[in-house]
């Protein structure tokens, strides 16, 4: 009895589990961040995985016919505690990450596979779902209903619903063996990332003051090397070290801790590789599928791994050309300051920053002081606003999990229809890149009340120092629009169900959001609007407007080979079809000598801290930024064809597809805003490949 009322006591006590009955108490139900402690997260996830499956016991148990309301609408809404706990979690853990969360996430990992197993895989409530879907024609349901009722369908179909009953122990130890050995990954990328440092004591000839500020500062912050340049492995550190530092041994040095990390040693990731490609491949061919790319591609706009081969490699053919051009021209630089040399990958972007300097005059101490954060966010900001209509307002009272992460109300009118966290600086506990997630996401609840969405866009610039604000190149600014895409698509979702709101849309077509965005970033009409000096306020000189321009087509055939590199490298992966021993080195050297990827050039990532497709989702996945590329690229067309760059009619076309979704065929939103299929000749054009 004394067991029983404390853990009831416990369960009172627990911000999650008390919002879930009566609420956060907080603007726009904010989750209360300083209220969140991590002895909260294992209790709340323990009594959401308790709820829910009573809730689904409830379902299965209903003496009623199974309907769409007591039966797909019932498991739509079912689990809201424990989607409540997730949101907060799993976001959290990327950005303000500790020993603590970790021991966390390897706990709940699989107790979280175990649960949706026993989800998917209870026969009597896929026995309901199927009753309602082999009706369906005669249902009468809405367009929203009909498609929430396919994809719940397909997505249990997906899960192991018919997967044999003699299989299923095996199944559900393939999914948690799965989703531990990703946990880890992501673990190792993170600590090798970290554990690295040059220390200097003195700055190397070419670096930028900023740069070596920016070092000098991060040195400080440890009283280990106080006094000292520290330079790490978070891109705004590394690549600025890259491009400018003339010291070519301490370019290898750079390079060579990049490029190795989680290969061997403490936090090595090749072993992990290997069984994780393996287990996937086997969960797959029980699903019934001959790979797991062939799994992957069912549910997205490619369909077949065929297809995706197909669209990558008519880019890659022109790219690799382009590339091999770049790298002669490189070799002659590096040639010229020592015979005996030949041009390495940590070399190139030094001479590529060289030759930009040369070719275009472009020095990126002086493009820096136009695009201030403050300014770019602003940019990307006043874009939304001239194509939806909606207005950004800052409010430094809303709860939040950081002094960095500042909260911002977006407006429609009068109308608050999102929050939006911003995020934008390097921490340990932060996990490299950039991205958009959601802290909630929109929907509707049974009674038809809008909730409103919470979004977090998180990215990892380098800090302001001194009096001086953080100062963007022009690719981190790009970055910014890019994730504030998604965080529209997030924000201005106007959809019934959130299993099919805001970014649940396909791998392949989640990317068009985001990078059409990049589009308006780099035009050279909004540009005069948002980069001004951050001293004088003086907007960007037409020069320097058209230096950048003249070089946005410079370097395209590394960038284009790079990326096209790893997507093709994340298809051979996942397309093997029989078991095999995987050596990531070998595998990936093999695959990419197959391809002729030049030496000078190596896959963006490397297989073992390639987190997109061993962590976050992209496995077989990693095409869709460059299949997803030509539907943006098709899309601005659009707009500039019609010569209006925030063309009503086209913005309002634009915005539907963003409100809507999951909640229609995402081909047919895009050819319904286009009027026709895409073409990939706007790509090529753009990236000076034709």
């Amino acid at each position: 009895m004394t067991l029983l009322a404390t853990g009831c006591k416990k369960n009172m006590d627990n911000p999650f589990i008390k919002a879930a009955e009566s609420g956060w108490g907080t603007p726009y139900e904010i989750p209360d961040f300083a209220q969140i402690k991590t002895e909260h997260y294992m209790p709340a996830f323990e009594e959401g995985m308790k709820q829910q499956m009573e809730e689904i016991d409830a379902i299965v148990n209903n003496s009623e016919a199974p309907t769409f309301e007591n039966t797909i609408e019932a498991y739509e809404y079912s689990g809201e505690l424990l989607n409540m706990v997730s949101g907060v979690f799993f976001n959290l853990s990327e950005c303000e990450n500790n020993d603590e969360m970790e021991a966390i996430a390897e706990e709940v990992t699989p107790l979280l596979s175990k649960h949706g197993d026993n989800i998917a895989l209870n026969a009597k409530l896929f026995e309901r779902i199927k009753a309602v879907y082999d009706q369906r024609e005669s249902l009468g349901l809405n367009a929203e209903q009909a498609r929430l009722l396919d994809e719940t369908y397909k997505g249990f179909v997906r899960s192991g619903a018919n997967v044999p009953e003699a299989q299923q122990p095996r199944f559900r130890e393939l999914n948690e063996q799965i989703a531990s050995l990703t946990l880890r990954f992501a673990q190792n990328v993170l600590k090798a990332s970290n554990d690295y440092k040059l220390v200097l004591d003195k700055a190397p000839e070419g670096l930028t003051p900023d740069q070596i500020a920016a070092a000098q500062e991060t040195g400080n912050a440890d009283p280990a090397t106080k006094g000292k340049l520290v330079f790490g492995l978070d891109m705004p550190s590394w690549e600025p070290f890259m491009q400018n530092c003339a010291d070519r041994d301490l370019r290898k040095q750079m390079w060579d801790a990049y490029s190795t990390r989680c290969n061997g040693g403490e936090f090595d990731n090749t072993k992990i590789i290997d069984t994780l490609t393996n287990l996937r491949l086997e969960r797959a061919n029980i699903l019934g599928f001959k790979s797991h790319a062939d799994y992957v591609l069912d549910d997205c706009l490619a369909k077949t791994p065929q297809a995706v081969y197909d669209c990558l490699m008519q880019i890659w053919t022109p790219a690799l050309a382009k590339a091999k051009e770049e790298c002669a021209a490189y070799q002659k630089m590096i040639v010229a300051d020592d015979p005996a040399a030949k041009l390495e990958p940590w070399d190139w972007r030094y001479y590529s920053e060289k030759l930009r300097k040369e070719k275009y005059d472009l020095q990126d101490s002086v493009v820096r002081p136009y695009f201030s954060l403050d300014n770019v966010r602003e940019g990307a900001f006043a874009t939304a606003t001239k194509l939806y209509g909606i207005t950004f307002r800052e409010n430094p009272d809303l709860p939040t999990y950081d002094k960095e992460a500042h909260a911002f109300e977006v407006m429609d009118g009068d109308k608050v229809i999102g929050i939006l966290y911003m995020d934008f600086f390097p921490r340990a506990s932060k996990r490299s890149g950039a991205w958009m997630t959601e802290f909630r996401g929109q929907k509707e609840t049974q009674q038809g009340e809008n909730v409103i969405p919470i979004i977090q866009v998180v990215c990892n610039f380098t800090k302001p120092t001194g009096d001086k604000p953080s100062l963007l190149n022009f690719d981190e600014s790009e970055t910014l629009f890019h994730e504030f895409g998604h965080a529209l698509h997030g924000l201005l979702s106007k959809c019934h169900y959130p299993s099919l709101a805001g970014t649940n849309v396909p791998r392949d077509f989640v990317e068009l959001p985001s990078q059409i965005m990049e589009n308006w970033c780099r035009n050279s009409e909004v540009m005069k609007t948002y980069a001004k000096h951050y001293k004088t306020g003086e907007a960007i000189p037409d020069e320097l407007i058209a230096k950048i321009a003249a070089a946005q087509t410079y370097g395209q055939g590394f960038i284009n080979t790079e990326l096209l590199a790893a997507s093709l490298l994340d298809m051979d992966y996942h397309s093997i079809t029989a078991k095999q021993p995987i050596d990531a080195n070998v595998f990936e050297k093999e695959h990419l000598d197959r391809i002729g990827l030049i030496p000078e050039i190596i896959s963006r990532y490397k297989s073992p801290y390639f987190q997109h497709i061993f962590t976050t989702g992209y496995d077989a996945g990693y095409y869709s930024y460059t299949w997803t590329a030509i539907l943006d690229h098709d899309a601005f067309a659009a707009f500039t064809e019609s010569g209006d760059l925030y063309n009503p009619e086209l913005a309002k076309k634009f915005r539907h597809l963003l409100e809507s979704g999951n909640t229609v065929e995402p081909m047919e939103l895009y050819v319904a805003f286009r009027g026709q299929q895409p073409s990939v000749t706007p790509l090529l054009k753009d990236r000076g490949l034709i």
